[in-house]
């Protein structure tokens, strides 16, 4: 739901470029706690704790499509 607004609110104050209004809802998995977003360029960062485990998860800024993910993991 954050990750929406900030995107949104990100493309309205965008200067020199008209923003196109999208809708849209990203699914977590159960249990999941967004920690921190942020903006990068063209793409948006999310911060995420899966039962403990940290992932970050980039969308377009544009689309809102996602970009890609990544997850860290402890060495036994």
């Amino acid at each position: 739901m954050a990750a929406v607004l900030i995107a949104v609110g990100y493309r309205l104050f965008r200067s020199g470029e008209s923003a196109v209004a999208t809708d849209t809802t990203a699914v977590l998995p159960k249990g999941a706690r967004i920690l921190s977003t942020a903006v990068a360029g063209d793409r948006l960062v999310v911060t995420l704790d899966i039962s403990g485990v940290i992932e970050i998860r980039t969308f377009d800024a544009k689309t809102l499509k996602p970009a890609g993910k990544l997850k860290f993991a402890n060495e036994p």
